[in-house]
């Protein structure tokens, strides 16, 4: 079994979700994942975990994706242990956990020495879909 692991410190602002979006991309496509509309749609769900973790988050903010069986986890780690919650969208954002339930297989939460780590498990590549499974959810 393969595993591929990337690792990006993050700034707590306004432009961590555009380095991450731009980051992980190149490095999805480089692990030969490369329909486009997979990778737009993982490229949305990093955006989104990002931006959960900056408006939300605390202390620094350290993204991983890693890829165990051809199916692909983006993890974000932050110093807040304020657990993330579905709630309704109004016009100050509420978005974010709903976008990323509809593009992705699943997710969740894992409390990490006084933060948390929110992982999201990527609906499976089109081409690779047939390949391998995964575990419920990613290792700790």
């Amino acid at each position: 079994m393969a595993v591929l692991n990337a690792r990006i410190d993050l700034p707590l602002d306004e432009w961590a979700p555009r380095v991450a979006r731009t980051a992980v991309t190149p490095i999805l496509v480089g692990w030969g994942f490369t329909d486009r509309g997979w990778l737009e749609a993982a490229s949305v769900v990093v955006s989104e975990l990002v931006t959960n973790a900056v408006r939300h988050g605390g202390g620094c903010l350290e993204l991983t994706a890693e890829c165990r069986d051809q199916r692909v986890t983006i993890t974000a780690a932050d110093g807040s242990a304020v657990l993330p919650e579905r709630r309704e969208p109004d016009a100050k954002g509420g978005r974010g956990i709903i976008i990323i339930e509809m593009l992705a297989e699943r997710w969740g939460v894992d409390s990490h020495h006084g933060g948390k780590h929110v992982w999201v498990r990527l609906a499976p590549h089109p081409a690779r879909a047939d390949l391998g499974s995964s575990p419920d959810r990613p290792p700790a």
